[in-house]
């Protein structure tokens, strides 16, 4: 148990997640450790270009306008909680 470095909730368990991602060459490069409702809205969210054009540092990713509604329900959430995460009709409109 540790903290997100997104959301910054305390004693959750924590995912590995790549800044720059894999597929795009950041198989080496920095990453952050996030719990797994954060790391998983995160890819529900936005597609692994998007995130490697702009959002490939924890500040970016916090000041992201849709990503920051979700921190601000998350932070309110229960450690031992863990919700179903679904694609964003947005992001299924762009595959």
């Amino acid at each position: 148990m540790s903290t997100c470095e997104l959301c910054e909730r305390e004693d959750v368990d924590t995912t590995v997640h790549h800044l720059l991602p894999k597929e795009m060459g950041g198989t080496f490069g920095a990453t952050a450790n996030l719990c797994i409702p954060c790391h998983k809205q995160i890819h529900a969210l936005y597609t692994n270009e998007e995130i490697a054009v702009r959002l490939s540092a924890i500040p970016k990713l916090k000041d992201d306008p849709q990503l920051s509604r979700f921190l601000k329900w998350i932070r309110k959430q229960p450690a031992t909680k863990i919700m179903k995460i679904k694609k964003s009709n947005e992001r299924k409109r762009r595959r």
